[in-house]
């Protein structure tokens, strides 16, 4: 019993500079040079000639990059244990190695190794996770996840209404864009991107109907230049809110840090009040 006691206290001293490297911004700064320098190696990687000059130390370089990686998550998992995987972005951190480690595990499963390695790439992904700007984008946009549901409805209703209309309008001059629902939606999705829109599209069927520009014009308004403008909208109150938030706990934070130090400097000041009276009774009794 004294010995389990013994161990588990040691492993509390062993655990607790462990937590500070980890958490500490030196250590996050380390991870995302890694990962800055792991994204330029598998970039020059595509290349012939930069394989050719420096293919050995390319490969060394990339290897050692994942080494990194894991000792990270492993060093993690001893300081959280199961806590761990209670935050999305560990989670999203060790689904990245993992797949990162899946040319390993090719190798020795004869699997098909272009593909594996080029999920390599993903661990770049990483940086979501690492730096907090980023971080907080990626909170925004699942924030405003919610608010685009009925934005999407919209969208889809109108999208697939117009692909009708335009099946019903012009696929017997043109089957190649409009002949089926499906043809038409993607005709229309390039006309909604605004790519080559009016002269690889809208011009040339309105040589055949002249007043084809009453279907799209008002298609490109309503769907790119309004409901596409109310995703953006949506995702800058997102940010805005989410701003908002960590502002206002930063502001919490200060607060509580004031007061602490305010009730810090009126305990100093109540225990100097106390000493001068016990001086000053000291000082009576002697006089």
């Amino acid at each position: 019993m004294t010995d389990t006691v013994a161990s588990s206290s040691a492993s509390r001293r062993v655990q607790s500079p462990l937590q500070r490297l980890v958490e500490s911004a030196g250590f996050q700064r380390f991870i995302i040079a890694v990962i800055l320098v792991n994204a330029v190696t598998l970039g020059l990687e595509t290349s012939e000639s930069a394989m050719a000059a420096m293919g050995p130390l390319l490969i060394t370089l990339d290897r050692l990059a994942l080494a990194i990686f894991v000792v990270e998550l492993a060093l993690k998992l001893w300081v959280y244990r199961l806590g761990f995987f209670r935050q999305g972005w560990n989670n999203f951190d060790f689904a990245i190695v993992a797949v990162s480690l899946a040319p390993l595990v090719g190798v020795g499963w004869g699997g098909n190794l272009s593909v594996l390695r080029a999920l390599r790439i993903l661990r770049v992904l990483r940086l979501l996770s690492v730096v907090p700007q980023m971080r907080a984008v990626i909170q925004a946009l699942f924030g405003a996840l919610p608010g685009m549901g009925a934005i999407i409805a919209v969208l889809a209703l109108i999208y697939y209404v117009s692909a009708v209309l335009a099946t019903k309008l012009f696929a017997a001059s043109f089957p190649d864009w409009f002949g089926t629902i499906g043809r038409s939606m993607y005709t229309l999705f390039q006309v909604m991107t605004l790519e080559s829109w009016s002269m690889g599209i809208v011009r040339p069927v309105m040589e055949i109907y002249p007043y084809a520009w009453v279907f799209f014009i008002p298609f490109i308004v309503l769907v790119t230049f309004a409901v596409l403008n109310l995703f953006i909208a949506i995702i800058v109150n997102s940010m805005q809110a989410l701003h908002d938030a960590d502002s206002k706990a930063e502001a919490e934070a200060r607060e509580d840090k004031a007061r602490a130090e305010r009730e810090s400097m009126a305990d100093e000041l109540r225990g100097l009040r106390a000493d001068l009276a016990a001086l000053r009774a000291v000082l009576e009794k002697r006089g």
